[in-house]
């Protein structure tokens, strides 16, 4: 057998070992086990079809679930729902102003205040590419798409506009071009201004860089995700910090030598976390302000799950549950799951969730938490379904 095809077969080896390991050790531990009940989420006015979530977030109090509706031929119609105790819902007021606005699926939502933004796309045009829009919600609650030049988020450069975050700077997108990590920042949600090619944020000669994810803090603004070094497959964590959104500094999260990025961020109190894949598992990070020296003083705490093989693995939704804990929602191999963990992150348990989602496809499953609630949000590709649950262990 040469070398190569022997550390292959090791690499392997090594990869099914940790998964076993991994999964024994969600075997042995006892799972969270909430009380789940199924609200009901309807159909939007207007032509029926399959209900689509993506998103789930709370702002002011209040609940908000974005999404699609299908239509049997393929076509969709963006929609976005709200309720104020997560079991009675209702449709909000859409208003497209362009093609691509009237077929969007909003995929991600923010929240500033006591007002929600959102991002929604549709592929399309000769490429096919995700043209991409942002929703401002307005007096009565109903979301109303933003005009916007195509290169703002499209053309040749456009990369991904991932994830939408509000403070009281305003609002930022995270998301990538070909010059690398890039933002999109607003006062006001109505008028978004592209911030590419940005010392410290962008790539440059050492490492290409992406982000997806943003959070406001006191300070200012994280951003997470990761970065290419150049003479390497791999990709190394990092987060991003701003004050005022235009300059970035570039920090350097704990790694490993492995695949590791940075794929959500989720402030609990004054302590931050950013989670994202790790190998063939999953990763926390940690940077609070009473355990660290400085800004950039960042520790990995709990690895869990597996990733498996065969399907596009990561952290899909994070947020904080009072008294410091964290969940997480993830997809891999076995499909979409959700996780809970202890005060600092350095332990997980599984959550089990009211149905089960598989991988890929036109999946995707969300959480959200506020008041000692927790919704998620479970679409199987068929239909979505919207429940709910003391987010306390019971």
């Amino acid at each position: 057998m040469s070398v190569r095809r022997t550390v292959a077969v090791f690499g392997v080896v090594v990869t099914l070992l940790a998964g076993c390991r991994a999964a024994d050790d969600e075997r042995l531990a006892e799972p969270v086990r909430p009380r789940w009940e199924m609200a009901d989420l309807p159909v939007p006015p207007g032509p029926p079809g399959r209900l689509i979530a993506r998103d789930v977030t709370v702002c002011a109090g209040r609940w908000y679930v974005v999404g699609a509706v299908g239509a049997p031929d393929g076509g969709t119609r963006p929609a976005a729902w709200r309720s104020v105790d997560g079991r009675v819902w209702t449709s909000l007021p859409l208003r497209p102003i362009s093609y691509y606005g009237e077929r969007a699926i909003l995929y991600a939502v923010g929240c500033s205040d006591d007002r929600i933004a959102v991002i929604g796309a549709r592929s399309g045009g000769a490429h096919g590419n995700p043209r991409v829009r942002t929703w401002r919600q307005d007096a009565d609650g109903g979301l109303t798409e933003v005009p916007a030049e195509f290169e703002l988020y499209g053309g040749p450069e456009a990369v991904s506009a991932s994830r939408i975050a509000g403070g009281a700077g305003g609002w930022l997108i995270a998301g990538a071009r070909t010059s690398g990590a890039a933002v999109w920042r607003s006062a006001d949600a109505a008028d978004f201004v592209l911030v590419d090619d940005a010392p410290g944020l962008a790539s440059d000669g050492a490492v290409t860089t992406i982000a997806t994810d943003a959070v406001a803090v006191p300070e200012g603004w994280l951003v997470g995700g990761g970065g290419r070094p150049a003479d390497r497959a791999d990709r190394d964590p990092y987060v991003w910090s701003s004050g005022d959104g235009r300059a970035w500094t570039r920090l350097p999260l704990p790694a490993t030598g492995t695949d590791e990025i940075v794929q959500r961020l989720v402030r609990v109190g004054a302590t931050v976390y950013a989670l994202g894949v790790r190998g063939s598992g999953f990763q926390a990070w940690e940077w609070s302000p009473e355990a660290t020296a400085g800004a950039d003083d960042w520790h990995a705490r709990g690895a869990f799950g597996a990733t498996g093989a065969g399907a596009v693995a990561g952290v899909e939704a994070v947020a904080g549950v009072d008294g410091g804990a964290v969940l997480a929602m993830t997809v891999a191999s076995d499909g979409h799951r959700l996780w809970r963990s202890g005060g600092d992150a350095s332990s997980w348990l599984p959550v089990t969730l009211p149905g089960r989602v598989s991988a890929g496809g036109d999946t995707s499953a969300a959480v959200a938490v506020v008041g000692g609630r927790m919704v998620v949000t479970l679409d199987d590709g068929v239909a979505a379904r919207v429940w709910f649950a003391p987010s306390e262990p019971v």
